[in-house]
């Protein structure tokens, strides 16, 4: 049984477009328990009782094995302890486990409602939502930003990740194979402008068949921050109070850098306004023409010419 009479919510869309900004924002309404990144291939065995081997794994009814199971209890915020205990490697694991099972706990004594924030779920959404009957919100930023983002980090995506998971491809990527398969392990901004491309294609076609799903551009939270998240917490049913609000005020403040440290990279703290034209002066002007180029046809989809000035 699920911790809340009320429908649980998944923060999704691709990596790097805000997505622990939103979830951590939405889960300053009290009566949420936010649950980070169970489909990481690096996540805690507390949290979810099962392996990832993939990158953006993709759910399916075919294929959904013990990911069913293991999410049930999740939902239901069973923390499995001994499989945290015997995966402990540092003093740093020891306070995760910690806090998760302090999350897990409270989320179950004082049914709170689930709020996972994942953006490796991407791909999966209409499982959680027929499985599970999830809300969820779609996170999308400028393509120029995401790749300037990934450039700046230099964090790159092994192709294998995606093309070994043949539901995946059959479903939603076979169309990209070619293009996967010939592209270069050290070109990250080809990597992260086909990434983009795929990612919201694939969500726009899930959207037509999901119209309850919620879609945000970064950039619309970043310049109205208050006025965004409150109709966020007005269209999932949550509580917007003075705490809340200050939260957000606090989140996207002018006082805040301008951009994160790379050693900071998932705070939540920044100047949103000040953080829209940093990937004018991480790209360069021919790259920013390759990504214009690379994800036209899905961009325009969502932002209009002007916003590539």
């Amino acid at each position: 049984m699920i911790g809340s009479e009320r429908k649980p919510i998944l923060v999704t869309g691709a990596h790097r477009t805000g997505t622990t900004w939103v979830g951590k924002l939405l889960a300053a309404d009290p009566a949420c328990a936010y649950i980070s990144e169970p489909l990481n291939v690096h996540h805690r065995p507390g949290v979810l009782g099962t392996r990832v081997r993939h990158w953006y794994t993709y759910v399916c009814d075919e294929n959904e094995g013990d990911y069913y199971r293991s999410f049930l209890q999740l939902l239901a915020y069973r923390y499995h302890v001994r499989a945290e205990l015997a995966a402990l490697r540092s003093g740093r694991d020891v306070l995760r486990m910690a806090r998760d099972a302090g999350i897990f706990t409270a989320g179950r004594l004082f049914r709170r409602r689930p709020l996972l924030k994942d953006p490796f779920a991407v791909f999966s959404l209409a499982w959680f939502v027929h499985r599970f009957d999830f809300q969820i919100v779609v996170t999308v930023r400028h393509p120029a930003a995401f790749v300037g983002s990934l450039k700046r980090l230099n964090w790159s995506l092994d192709f294998q990740d995606l093309l070994q998971q043949p539901h995946l491809m059959r479903d939603h990527l076979e169309p990209y194979r070619v293009a996967m398969e010939s592209q270069a392990a050290s070109d990250v901004v080809g990597q992260a402008s086909l990434l983009w491309a795929m990612i919201y294609h694939c969500l726009h076609a899930m959207r037509e068949r999901l119209p309850s799903v919620l879609l945000v551009r970064h950039e619309d939270l970043s310049l109205h921050p208050t006025e965004g998240f409150e109709r966020l917490y007005k269209a999932l049913d949550l509580d917007f109070s003075p705490r809340a609000q200050r939260l957000v005020i606090q989140s996207s403040s002018s006082e805040n850098p301008d951009q994160l440290s790379v050693g900071r990279v998932h705070s939540v703290r920044l100047d949103s306004r000040a953080n829209l034209g940093n990937w004018k002066r991480r790209l360069d002007a021919d790259e920013i023409a390759r990504v214009r180029n690379l994800t036209a046809d899905v961009a325009r989809l969502y932002y209009p010419e002007e916003d590539w000035n």
